[in-house]
């Protein structure tokens, strides 16, 4: 098998922040030939997940410059007649090359009424998956908008959160998308188990709508199988899921997928990323996994969430190469798992994450922690520029 080489660089691209709000869940969408829209939103420190509006920072020299930000109203909370809200979050943009639209998907969020509403975990309220699109001209977001399902009660709860999407050469996308029953739901979600699925969806430029899904997978242990991420290499298909405990990943035809199994290295030693999210950077002649895991010298940040790696990925085996693994954003003591992917030329690739100021398991609420060990909210780009180092592996 071929090993592949690249050249990294890191750009701090936004840093310093308020010590109330840091800016969070940062992802790219490239416009062909060169511009980049960078999305991001604006959370509150006092909680967990409390998000606001969607920011904007453009860049049209490849991410050179960058203007903003802009704050995006149609991509804010909703409130509802009974005081609680709804705000599109998670969401991923991704170049959809069939109607030359930027199309972002993720899910709702729900909070609970008054100015310090915090999420609600319980089956009052429904989640959505969610998706937009960019008017280029404009500079601009369109309202966000929800996914129909075929069955309400048993897609209650469902996200297409962090997902990396694969499109087909007849328009048609493959976006992974996990779900729970109201009744899986029930007074907290976090007792729950998600299940996973690839849905087949339409999308002309305007409309995105659900044709199919594939096989669901899930594991019995909370909160099942979620945040995938489906990528297709050598066209075969490869799905990557988070779970509480480890990381999964199986193959399939692109809807339906043989049983997932737990990330492991070469050596069959497992990878330790767990509880957050792992993404796919895929060459045309190598796949690679990126992700954070135990084992780093980093008991202090919570859930092991930096640094941030990249390996080389055997699709064969299903293993992670280790002796192709790198640190491609340090570890400043804050966490780094939220993060996103996007290839940016046919020479080069991003990847996106920004330092999370919450202190530790501990003290989560003590942002002097992770400001003492160096972070400040930074939001980094890590550009990987493609080089080929010929080896059998």
């Amino acid at each position: 098998m071929k090993l592949l080489d690249y050249d990294v660089r890191l750009d701090a691209i936004l840093e310093g922040y308020d010590r109330k709000t840091e800016w969070f869940q940062p992802r790219i969408g490239m416009i062909p030939p060169s511009t980049a829209v960078l999305i991001l939103t604006r959370a509150e420190l006092w909680g967990s997940d409390i998000f606001t509006a969607i920011r904007e920072f453009r860049s049209e020299d490849l991410g050179v410059t960058w203007q903003g930000p802009v704050v995006q109203d149609t991509l804010d909370r909703r409130e509802l007649p009974d005081g609680t809200s709804l705000c599109p979050v998670d969401l991923t943009p991704a170049w959809h090359e069939a109607s030359g639209t930027l199309l972002a998907t993720g899910h709702t969020g729900a909070y609970g009424a008054g100015e310090r509403g915090t999420v609600i975990v319980g089956n009052t309220h429904r989640r959505e998956v969610v998706w937009a699109i960019y008017d280029a001209q404009a500079r601009r977001w369109g309202e966000w908008q929800t996914l129909a399902v075929p069955d309400e009660e048993r897609f209650y709860w469902t996200s297409a959160g962090c997902a990396q999407r694969v499109d087909l050469a007849d328009g048609t996308i493959l976006l992974p998308i996990s779900r729970m029953s109201r009744d899986e739901v029930g007074a907290n979600i976090w007792h729950g188990c998600f299940s996973t699925t690839v849905t087949r969806c339409a999308f002309d430029g305007q409309t995105l709508r659900m044709i199919e899904h594939g096989n669901e997978m899930t594991v019995p242990v909370p909160r099942g199988l979620y945040e995938a991420s489906l990528t297709c290499f050598d066209g075969r298909f490869f799905l990557t899921l988070r779970n509480d405990l480890r990381g999964y990943v199986c193959e399939g035809d692109g809807l339906n997928f043989a049983q997932p199994q737990p990330w492991r290295f070469s050596d069959g030693e497992e990878l330790g990323s767990y509880n957050t999210q792992q993404h796919w950077v895929t060459h045309s002649e190598g796949l690679f996994l990126t992700y954070t895991r135990r084992g780093a010298g980093n008991d202090r940040v919570i859930r092991h969430r930096a640094p941030l790696f990249i390996a080389q990925v055997d699709p064969d085996r299903l293993r992670v190469i280790r002796e192709t693994e790198r640190v491609i954003v340090p570890d400043y003591g804050a966490q780094l798992g939220n993060f996103g992917v996007c290839d940016a030329s046919p020479d080069e690739t991003w990847v996106v994450t920004s330092e999370g100021m919450h202190g530790d398991s501990q003290r989560p609420m003590d942002i002097s922690l992770t400001e003492a060990r160096g972070a400040d909210n930074r939001v980094w780009v890590a550009r990987l520029r493609w080089r080929e180092r010929n080896g059998l592996v």
